[in-house]
């Protein structure tokens, strides 16, 4: 599968697996995970994580920055001024441009705020940043999300952290075939068969964390998603035998003894 790569934002990535820095017991846990899941790219709430604090713990210190392409995200903004802010920060920071926004609509389901999230990729976008944006399961939505020129199009499987798999296969195989930037299942995925299966309908990644972080054993789960995302993927360029109403069997019936 190493010739088998993918761009976002004119960066060629080798694994499509990406998977996020919260809620491990602690960094070590993280980093080891990171490393059994073959992960390029780790996403870092910026909000959350000690990035710049040298009397504490920093992510940076277990993650390498120079190993691993760091995704700023904006977790826990609800409004499209308050993401704006934290990227602009994490630009500072750090140079990073290439960001993943999210803006939430309320603490019980967070689902996206559509409206917010617009704006709030227009404005980031004509600020110079490579926005890959978390979304709803929307064909329209995410039409307008790359028409303003999103550099990949997420949108999730079930609420975040809820590990509930795929829950809407017909929308997001409709976002995968209108879509010509990357299409990234982003929130939702449980365990590896819920990364497999969205792969499965043609998409270029997964991005997960709790499924991770809150298994029994994170680093065999984090080995797990990773040869689930290579074999959905494989599965979906192999092309799947046609659903059939009834029995074909496998051997020809002419010549029998």
């Amino acid at each position: 599968m190493t010739d088998d790569t993918f761009e976002i934002a004119g960066r060629k990535f080798s694994s499509r697996l990406i998977i996020g820095t919260g809620k491990y017991k602690d960094y070590a846990e993280n980093a080891a995970a990171a490393e059994a899941s073959g992960a390029e790219i780790v996403t870092v709430a910026v909000r959350r994580v000690n990035l710049t604090d040298r009397d504490k713990p920093m992510l940076v210190d277990y993650v390498s920055p120079e190993k691993y392409t760091y995704l700023p995200n904006t977790a826990g903004c609800f409004t499209a001024e308050d993401a704006i802010r934290t990227l602009r920060l994490a630009r500072e920071a750090g140079g990073w441009d290439l960001v993943k926004l999210e803006v939430l609509s309320d603490q019980k389901t967070l689902y996206p705020d559509m409206a917010e999230t617009l704006k709030a990729a227009e404005l980031l976008i004509k600020d110079g940043f490579q926005v890959m944006v978390y979304c709803t399961d929307d064909p329209v939505y995410a039409r307008k999300l790359e028409e303003v020129g999103c550099c990949a199009i997420m949108p999730l499987g079930a609420p975040i952290g809820s590990g509930l798999g795929i829950q809407n296969p017909v929308n997001i195989r409709l976002i995968v075939e209108q879509a010509k930037v990357p299409v990234l299942v982003d929130a939702g995925v449980g365990t590896a068969s819920d990364a497999a299966i969205a792969m499965e309908l043609g998409c270029d990644g997964v991005l997960l964390n709790t499924a991770i972080a809150e298994a029994k054993d994170p680093i065999r789960m984090a080995r797990a998603m990773k040869h689930a995302v290579i074999s959905g993927r494989e599965a979906y360029l192999a092309g799947r035998m046609g659903r059939k109403k009834y029995a074909d069997p496998s051997s020809p019936l002419a010549g029998l003894i």
